[in-house]
């Protein structure tokens, strides 16, 4: 493992005890195979003076709901040390009195919340302490002989312990194991199932000590030639998996509670991992450390050719598993996975949204590399399920949970948008993905691969005059967020004026294939995973040139009609499935890709106007903007417009016209 200490970059910390706190944590977090998604503690001793002018030892620890990979200073609670290490010689203590205890020790209780382990933290007699939940330490723990080989390769180095629940009872265990133990004899303890500590006085060898002993346990994994010996395959998804994949979605998604994603990974080592012969086996006995069932559940839906029952029976098996280790006093959590091997295709990564995504997918990249460790150091083996119950309904977690924050309006939603490089259709992408849905932002410019850096937004070049490129696309976006539950049937262009005395047949093929014939195509593709979506709702959007169409506009009026038609129809076709079709007609939107100078030019002497008349040229006297239209497409797509179908709805600042 690198050592990504620099010199360098340290001196720009040592103005102060918390600031270097601050930096060796940075260095632990940006190690996934340390810690994940705030996974992991710090803590480093200092003093602190307070209102009377006294100095006092205050410990600061990682605070609740701080990443190690970017905590500042303020991401530590400053608890009295004194008072922790009192806590640490009492008996017994309750969960609910120990948070009391850690809020009350706090000198400032604007704070966040100390770490359940600031008590174990405190009674460890150095300045810096580290915590990390290693890939490779967790994983030899998780194996029949784990604690002997942890043994073998610390001696007596590192203290080895058996697991025990987080909190106070883990404080007690080390207070307890460590009574008559010379601190300075040792450089770790290792925590069975759990992860490693390691300390010093000076900040660097507390770091240089978690690097060492983590790559010796690589180093014993790679010398018995397990730590890169892990299975890889390919699979070819074939068209009939993509909908397979939204099945399995819609049924996690019923059992969630809410919409959820569903994102296929297939590349190698996932594909390998799912073609082992033994997988059902050796996949469901439980993840590499117990907090990570907070995030994935404790063990993976196995699914055959057809997801659907195993998704299902995941949710049956789920609801055995909390009826058996219910003491009467609990509510059991949603029964949806959060992961799934899909055998001999590859894994399934179930979230309720995209950040949740990317922390069960890391999540899961790790088990996947841990079990093949652990089963070739003899079977991978972890906790019992009651002791894992314990702690997915651990009171603390469980505080936790009441206080996360509201979903946003489309979160786990999936919404395809067409044109979305620019003008309305990059307002849309932009406002979907703002309230948390997973966006597909399709258009023919090649630069809507790098347009967007948000995750929840897949850029992706396709050719909407293409059948085969829409497909294409589709299924590239089913495979990242698991199904489609809106469509945004936006991509156009507005043609050169044109009479129809002067219209060609080329041009007028042409206007209708980007403006009428590619929507249809799109609706097409996408009406099969809209059959299985949440919600699911079309927005196509039309033109002000439907009831008011101009002179020298033929060709895109009639086209823009033809959409609106087909649009009514597919209103009363696709009803029956819950899928609402409503159609926009903006006008005067002039921050679009389709208006340059010399179009709004013709345009306006059309009308016989200046350009600056044409713009302004509605009952509001208003400017309507991309963002206003991407507004009322975010609200005809949600519950405001539930009940709502093959609607005409037009967004142009009043048109006498129209009017």
């Amino acid at each position: 493992m690198d050592n990504l200490w620099r010199d360098a970059d340290s001196k720009n910390f040592e103005y102060s005890d918390l600031a270097m706190r601050v930096y060796t944590s940075r260095l632990l977090g940006q190690n996934d195979d340390l810690v994940l998604h705030g996974g992991g503690n710090t803590s480093v001793k200092s003093t602190s003076t307070n209102i009377f002018g006294e100095k006092e030892p205050i410990l600061y620890v990682k605070g609740s709901g701080w990443d190690l990979k970017t905590i500042e200073e303020a991401g530590f609670s400053p608890a009295r040390l004194a008072i922790l290490q009192r806590l640490a010689s009492l008996k017994s203590m309750t969960d609910t009195e120990m948070t009391r205890e850690l809020k009350a020790s706090m000198t400032d209780p604007g704070a966040p919340s100390p770490s359940v382990e600031a008590i174990l933290h405190a009674i460890i007699p150095f300045k810096y302490v580290d915590h990390t939940h290693t890939d490779a330490v967790v994983a030899i723990s998780n194996s029949p002989n784990g604690e002997q080989i942890l043994q073998e390769i610390y001696g007596e180095r590192v203290l080895v312990l058996p697991y025990i629940m987080p909190g106070f009872v883990l404080a007690r265990q080390v207070y307890e194991s460590t009574i008559d133990l010379k601190w300075q004899t040792i450089e770790g303890i290792a925590l069975l199932h759990h992860g490693l500590f390691t300390f010093s006085d000076s900040a660097r060898t507390s770091y240089d000590r978690m690097i060492e002993l983590v790559s010796q346990a690589e180093d014993y994994l790679k010398a018995a030639d397990i730590f890169s010996g892990l299975a890889t395959a390919n699979y070819k998804p074939i068209a009939s998996d993509y909908l397979d994949l939204a099945r399995a979605r819609q049924s996690a998604s019923k059992n969630f509670g809410a919409p959820m994603l569903a994102t296929w990974m297939t590349d190698r080592e996932s594909v390998g991992f799912s073609c082992i012969d033994s997988i059902e086996k050796i996949s469901t006995r439980g993840p590499v450390t117990p907090d990570h069932t907070l995030q994935t559940k404790r063990i993976p839906a196995i699914l055959e050719k057809n997801p659907v029952p195993g998704v299902e029976q995941f949710a049956t098996d789920y609801l055995d598993y909390f009826t058996k280790n219910n003491d009467g006093t609990l509510n059991c959590l949603d029964p949806a996975p959060r992961y799934a091997v899909w055998k001999g295709k590859g894994l399934i990564v179930f979230a309720g949204n995209i950040k949740r995504r990317r922390v069960i997918s890391d999540i899961v990249e790790h088990t996947i590399k841990a079990i093949q460790w652990g089963e070739a150091l003899g079977g991978w083996t972890t906790l019992t399920e009651s002791e894992i119950f314990e702690l997915e309904y651990w009171e603390l977690e469980q505080a936790k949970l009441k206080l996360a924050p509201a979903s946003a309006e489309y979160d786990g939603r999936i919404v395809v948008v067409t044109g979305a490089a620019s003008g309305i259709g990059k307002a849309c992408a932009e406002a979907f993905a703002s309230q948390g849905a997973a966006v597909v932002a399709v258009d023919i410019n090649p630069d809507i691969k790098n347009l967007y850096s948000e995750t929840s937004v897949l850029g992706i070049v396709c050719d909407a005059t293409s059948d085969n490129s829409i497909q294409a696309a589709i299924e590239e976006g089913v495979a990242a967020f698991g199904g489609i539950d809106i469509l945004v049937s936006n991509a156009g262009s507005f043609p050169a004026s044109s009479t129809v005395e002067e219209m060609d047949s080329a041009f007028l093929d042409e206007t209708m294939q980007i403006n009428f014939n590619s929507h249809v195509s799109f609706i097409r593709a996408c009406t099969p995973y809209l059959k299985l979506g949440n919600d699911p709702s079309v927005i196509l959007m039309s033109s002000k040139n439907v009831p008011a169409p101009g002179p020298g506009a033929g060709a895109y009026s009639a086209a823009k009609s033809a959409l609106t038609q087909i649009g009514r129809v597919a209103a009363m076709e696709l009803g029956g499935y819950g899928i609402r079709v409503n159609m926009l007609h903006p006008n005067a939107v002039f921050d679009t890709g389709i208006w340059n100078e010399e179009i709004l030019a013709k345009r306006a002497e059309n009308y016989g106007m200046t350009v600056d008349e044409y713009k302004t040229n509605n009952i509001l006297k208003t400017s309507i903007t991309s963002h206003d239209v991407a507004g009322l497409v975010l609200t005809i797509c949600g519950d405001t417009f539930a009940k709502t179908t093959g609607a005409q709805v037009p967004i142009d600042g009043g048109n006498d016209r129209v009017i």
